[in-house]
């Protein structure tokens, strides 16, 4: 008679649900919509007073395209899709004080609307009014804070990157 130690039991349950899982996926674990299989992302419009988002951002996106190799980058004549949108807003606002006037904390909040297109202009897929904000804290330094605010706007850039990403190839 064949007799199991109870760690093998737990072995094979473990295995025996893994396989029989319902199919579940990460969001943005689909494709590109219509098939697409290479894109173009064109500088994003910057509206903003921040200097240099638009690089920021438009690296950031170009990075998450191509992370998981779905689709080639590629130049606008070569490309079957491009990839743009605007940089709407940037608003800065205090969320703790020390005193009527001194700041502890800020949270800067960005906006963006973000179009997918076939090359004749077509829209194939359109995020409007996509945001995410992140906080960053005050320092008595005016350098140190602005330091501060640009790895918040950094950190904003590569969230909404992702969370675009997510939308672009949610398959639904």
């Amino acid at each position: 008679m064949l007799f199991l130690k109870r760690s093998n039991i737990w072995i094979i349950f473990l295995f025996l649900i893994t396989v029989s899982a319902c199919g579940y996926k990460f969001a943005g674990g689909g494709s590109f919509p219509a098939g697409i299989k290479s894109i173009c992302v064109v500088t994003l419009e910057n509206r903003t007073s921040e200097t240099g988002a638009e690089n920021i951002f438009t690296n950031d996106l170009i990075y998450e395209v191509t992370r998981d190799n779905k689709v080639v980058l590629t130049n606008k004549d070569k490309a079957e899709a491009l990839l743009s949108g605007v940089i709407k807003s940037m608003n800065i606002k205090t969320i703790s004080r020390t005193g009527t006037h001194s700041s502890l904390e800020r949270r800067v909040t960005i906006t963006v609307d973000v179009k997918l297109t076939d090359p004749n202009g077509t829209v194939i897929w359109y995020a409007n009014d996509v945001s995410a904000n992140e906080a960053y804290d005050v320092m008595s330094d005016k350098l140190a804070t602005e330091q501060k605010r640009r790895d918040a706007i950094s950190t904003l850039s590569k969230r909404l990157a992702e969370k675009l990403y997510a939308r672009i190839t949610d398959d639904f």
